[in-house]
Parts: structure tokens; sequence; C-alpha cells
């Protein structure tokens, strides 16, 4: 999407030298004194080596985001703005500027951990999920800049959000619930307009498909289910009672650019893939470790032009990152962290071909999904990074970790 203030953009990559830290300078070594690390953090345990002595980080973001006090779980980028919003087991969320890492609002009123959290398509709302089952939203103020928001209301319905979605194309917000159920509401009016009763476990994940026309949602008891937005009743349903699908619990989902195929990853380490015109399994992908869970799947575009390719990359707790070609069910290339992976990121046109990847290893990696080669190590985190986005139009990776901070790497 292209920025509506493409300055921003430009004193982010090229001539603001405060905002940007050419990245020759970032490689530099931090060392961590015996007081704290860098900013007067809290020494853990594993900061120290066996024998005792300080252990020296090697650190290549450019910009960080301290304040959360605990976890950070979830983060999101403005879609043309140079904001990010993550939320952590502090029970907050934050808007920050991703530029200068400083605090623009706090986003309160939760009363357990924030897990959940993304702007709307056009950037104008905010949405928050907590463990405490509340969906808050916010809105820019005015007209003019970005750095004015206000709280707009509470939804209730989940027991406990799991995952939420804003529609592709209008203020229409969907989320999951620990309950089983799916909840779906009109903004900004608040109104509730459809409540998806038909799992029979934690619903663990769902997508809008990317034409905006059907839902798909999954579950920790193995059941996909496909829906239209304004039927309560399933259009199809697919559960582990077919042997060919039982995934021991789905932990992860995505649907193909064209909103045909859906790819499901399993607590078991199989993958399926699902013809969702069909209503079927077209197809099972199996070269992850046995009994080691699907944690992301991402399609993605390797022709750049915004149309898709049939090429799927699937990330497991074994480390490993698979990319799939769907059009013959085979495995294209593999790669590998040191340890689970917890998010993959697709780059937008014209770079769509990379990838991001997070691990519990604290790395970031960037990847070039035509032939699974290494591009980028993203260091700087002291434990595991438990999510990412990409911003400015993919100039920028953030970056939320289990270390109670946000970091901002460039990708350029």
């Amino acid at each position: 999407m292209a920025s509506e203030h493409p300055e921003d953009v430009e004193e982010f990559g090229e001539d603001d030298d405060e905002a940007y830290i050419d990245q020759n300078e970032v490689y530099a070594e931090a060392e961590v004194d015996g007081e704290g690390q860098g900013d007067g953090e809290p020494m853990d345990d594993e900061d120290m080596d066996v024998a005792g002595e300080d252990i020296v980080y090697e650190d290549s973001s450019i910009q960080h985001f301290p304040t959360h006090q605990k976890s950070v779980f979830c983060v999101a980028t403005h879609p043309t703005q140079p904001l990010a919003a993550s939320g952590g087991e502090d029970d907050l969320g934050y808007i920050w500027d991703i530029t200068t890492g400083d605090e623009i609002v706090r986003l309160t009123g939760h009363t357990d951990s924030v897990t959940s959290i993304g702007f709307s398509a056009d950037g104008e709302m905010l949405s928050t999920g907590g463990m405490d089952g509340k969906l808050r939203i916010w809105r820019r103020v005015g007209t003019g800049d970005w750095k004015t928001w206000e709280f707009l209301t509470e939804l209730q319905g989940p027991d406990e959000v799991t995952w939420l979605r804003w529609h592709p194309k209008g203020h229409v917000l969907l989320a999951g619930s620990n309950d089983t159920t799916v909840w779906m509401w009109q903004l900004p009016s608040g109104n509730t307009m459809q409540v998806f009763v038909g799992h029979t476990g934690p619903v663990q994940c769902g997508e809008f498909t990317p034409d905006g026309k059907r839902i798909v949602t999954a579950d920790a008891d193995g059941t996909l289910i496909y829906w239209d937005p304004r039927d309560p009743t399933p259009i199809f349903k697919l559960t582990s009672t077919d042997a060919r699908f039982d995934l021991a619990g789905i932990t992860s989902l995505g649907v193909n650019f064209a909103s045909t195929v859906a790819v499901v990853g399993g607590v078991n380490g199989g993958v399926r893939v699902v013809s969702l015109s069909k209503g079927d399994i077209v197809g099972a992908l199996a070269a992850h470790k046995e009994d080691e869970s699907i944690e992301a799947v991402t399609f993605v575009d390797l022709t750049g032009t915004g149309a898709g390719t049939d090429i799927v990359v699937t990330g497991g707790t074994d480390g490993k990152l698979c990319i799939w070609d769907l059009t013959t069910m085979r495995l294209r290339a593999s790669m590998d962290h040191e340890d689970a992976i917890t998010a993959i990121i697709p780059h937008p046109p014209p770079k769509s071909h990379l990838i991001v990847s997070a691990s519990a290893d604290k790395t970031l990696r960037t990847w070039d999904a035509r032939t699974g080669t290494l591009i980028q190590t993203h260091k700087g985190h002291h434990g595991p990074v438990l999510a990412a986005a990409l911003g400015l139009e993919g100039k920028a990776v953030v970056s939320a970790g289990d270390d109670g901070v946000c970091l901002v790497f460039a990708t350029e």
C-alpha cells in the first residue's frame, strides 16, 4: 500500500541520521555490565555464562521500545505510517514510533495479558485482545497527524481472545475464543454481526479469505470450518474423525491469494492442503518432525505481481522452515533455526520473494523463498522472539520479545 506521507519513509530510509542508523554501524557488540543489561534492565541468569562472566550480545537493531515491563506477546505495524503497536504480559498495549522508539499512546483497560493486536486495513482503527476476554478498540482523532488516538469502545463476548483479524477491506473485526466460539463485530458501532458456533475446542486460528468473502477457522480438537460471514451455518467442516485430517489439533493456518486453498498445520507436525471450493483434503505435506507442532503458515508471492503463487511456507517447533510448491505437493527447500519458529512474515511487492522468520532462538532471519538462501540474520533480543511484523512498506521488521522489548531492524 502506498504511503500517504512518503516523506516518512524517506526520512527513515535515507536522510534522518537520528532515526536511521547506517547498517555498517549497527553490528557493534553491546556489552552487558555487571549492574544490568543496556537500559538498566535486571540481569537474568541466562545473561551470564557458566563461568559467571557477562555475555556479550550482538545487536543489529536500529531502534527499540523498552516500555513493556514483561513479555511482549504481539506486535502490529500501521499500513502506511511509521507506527507500531504492541501488547504484553503487563496487561497493556502501546502505539509507538518505529523511527524514534517514542511512546505515542498507552492502551489501557485490560485486566490480563494483551495477546492480540492489529490495525484495520485503512489504519484508522486499532484493536487489542486479551486473556480477559475483552477486545478494546481505538481510533485516530482528526485527519492531521497520526499521533492522536482515542478509546472508542469495548467489545465483549469471548471468554478469552485467542486471535483477532480485521476484514481486508472494511471496519469489521473477527476474533476467536478459548470457549469454542468465533465473534464478528461491525465498527465503529460495536454491534455484534455474527457469533459462529460449531467448534468443539479452543479456536486457535482463523482468517478472512483475501477476497473478504469467506472465513476459515480451526480449533485445538482438529476441526476446520469454512464460513459465509452472513450465515452462522458452516459451508463445510473437516474434523479429526476423518483419519486423513487427524492432526492432533490445529495450531496454524493460511489461505492462498486466490482464496481457493487453505493450508493448516497441526500439533503432530502434519500439514494438510484443503480445497475451499471442494471442501476436501487435496494434499498432505510431510517434512517436519513428528509431534513438533506447526506454528506458522504463510503463502508467498514469488512473482511480485500481487496475484500470488502456489508457494507456501510452514514453520514448526522443530526449528524448521519448509517451502512447498502446491502444484506438485513437493518440498522446494528447507531452512533451519536453532529453536522453535514463532512467526513467518512475507514481504510485500516488489520484494515479495523475501520472508522473515522469528524464532525462540532469539533471532529473526530474512530468506529468499525462491531458493531458501539466508539473506540476513537480525540479532538483539535476549530471549525468544514471540511475534514480528513488517513496517514501512517492508523497509523495517519489528519484533516482540519474551525479554520485554520490541526491536526494529532494517531489512535493506
